[in-house]
């Protein structure tokens, strides 16, 4: 049976400890909201669903990075160190002295150590990933996020993301190649994949020089185009149960490369946000299903 190297081991094994992510919003955007590529963002996407209360684009950087400590103080007590999480929208969507500058202030508060940076495959290029090595080169860590979502290009194009699976591919080699480390996030469960199709998705993530994933099952977020889309044509979504998830997530970390690491492997969403449409888990929190999942896993 196959094991679960959690993020979190890769960072006890590297770093010697536990890095707690603190949630930063710099105020960026995104290609597929402003204009450029399209407006209203992807069809399942609602952001303010996906970050915590503490972090808002009003308040400075270091008045986020305080707040963001002094909440998970509480929640993990044993979080000693922490990195920046530049997580809302896409966090290299600026010219490249504005990220230099957005960086250095997160990186100059005294008990930060590095940076996460939350993306997309399409917002990056050879001037920003040289900025990121750079950081990185100087002594601090540098992660690289990136949104696939998933790897067939009739799903992406049905979603609105305004990529396609060939941009990711080039965008993490590229992110490899100048030995930064990153995480592939995708999301099972959306329109018109199959239950086979989403398990064929491990092979092709195989491929990818990624160091770590991220995967969300579908959750349906009150007044998205996906809202509507569910409401129309149900039954072209593949609805998982919490049951039958934990069986695939078990089965396809399996089909995973050994030295894949899981950051996450199910999305929590605040109730408030989530659609009445879709069948609720419950109240079930991440480490319920943490544990719940390496039961399966033996």
């Amino acid at each position: 049976m196959a094991e679960l190297n959690s993020f979190v081991d890769y960072f006890r094994k590297k770093y010697g400890a536990r890095l707690q992510k603190v949630v930063v919003d710099a105020g960026f955007t995104c290609p597929n909201r402003d204009g450029t590529k399209g407006v209203g963002g992807c069809s399942f996407c609602l952001n303010d669903a996906f970050h915590p209360n503490y972090c808002t684009p009003d308040k400075p950087i270091h008045r986020q990075i305080d707040e963001g400590i002094e909440f998970h103080t509480v929640r993990y007590r044993h979080a000693q160190r922490y990195i920046a999480y530049f997580q809302p929208y896409s966090n290299t969507y600026a010219p490249v002295e504005k990220l230099r500058e957005l960086y250095a202030t997160a990186l100059s508060h005294p008990l930060i150590e590095g940076i996460v940076v939350g993306t997309r495959p399409d917002c990056v290029d050879s001037e920003k990933l040289d900025l990121l090595q750079g950081i990185q080169d100087s002594g601090k860590i540098v992660i690289v996020e990136y949104g696939i979502e998933s790897c067939y290009n009739k799903t992406l194009e049905r979603i609105g993301r305004g990529h396609d699976f060939e941009c990711a591919v080039k965008a993490v080699e590229e992110t490899a190649r100048r030995g930064l480390t990153q995480c592939a996030h995708f999301i099972f469960g959306l329109p018109g994949e199959s239950l086979s199709m989403m398990k064929e998705e491990a092979q092709i993530i195989n491929t990818l020089p990624v160091t770590a994933v991220k995967f969300h099952q579908l959750q349906i977020i009150r007044g998205t185009r996906m809202e509507k889309e569910f409401a129309e044509h149900r039954e072209d979504f593949h609805e998982f149960t919490l049951e039958e998830y934990l069986d695939f997530m078990a089965d396809f970390i399996g089909r995973l490369r050994p030295d894949i690491y899981i950051d996450r492997f199910a999305g929590e969403v605040p109730p408030r946000f989530l659609s009445p449409l879709q069948k609720s888990w419950g109240l079930v929190r991440y480490q319920e299903l943490l544990a719940m999942l390496r039961k399966r896993m033996g």
